[in-house]
């Protein structure tokens, strides 16, 4: 599957089979995750890696829209290191552009993925920082539910001529 392909047919997958996602292909995600550009380059990211049952369980119990964590085989928290951060306000553009490169690289891999934001909502951040244990300079921005899909969703047009200016609105 070429880049462009990857992006238009990707979708939010929230159903998943049991099959087990090996650690060489979270190695390959996170190699994309690495990737994503950022300002200054600072790179300013961690990742944690769940795979306990407990604790996406304990995820899908606290955020709303997380209840497919219930049968994910893996998830992926996208944090922040606020250490890292040199222009402030640019840690959770950073993470989401790492955020994204997962979730096209996971679909390219045959992966069913669905981003769940964790920042801007303090009760999200507050209970998944006690949850993962993370400490002050830590904020988790995103997470990544990641299974081998158990549904199927159909590529959409999304292209709205409506919205593109050019040179002025």
């Amino acid at each position: 599957m070429d880049a462009i392909d990857a992006i238009l047919t990707r979708r939010s997958i929230r159903k998943y089979s049991k099959k087990t996602i090996n650690d060489n292909t979270i190695r390959q995600l996170l190699e994309t995750a690495f990737s994503a550009p950022s300002a200054s380059n600072r790179q300013p990211w961690h990742y944690i890696i769940i795979d306990e049952r407990e604790k996406l369980d304990a995820v899908s119990n606290f955020h709303p829209y997380a209840k497919m964590l219930k049968n994910a085989k893996k998830a992926i928290l996208v944090c922040g290191d606020l250490r890292l951060e040199k222009l402030h306000g640019y840690l959770s553009l950073d993470c989401s552009a790492s955020t994204e490169n997962i979730l096209i690289a996971a679909h390219a891999k045959g992966l069913g993925a669905c981003w769940l934001g964790i920042y801007p909502r303090e009760e999200r951040i507050t209970k998944i920082k006690k949850l993962l244990n993370l400490p002050k300079h830590i904020l988790p921005i995103s997470l990544i539910s990641l299974g081998y899909p158990a549904e199927h969703k159909t590529k959409e047009d999304r292209y709205n001529e409506a919205r593109v200016h050019y040179n002025e609105w």
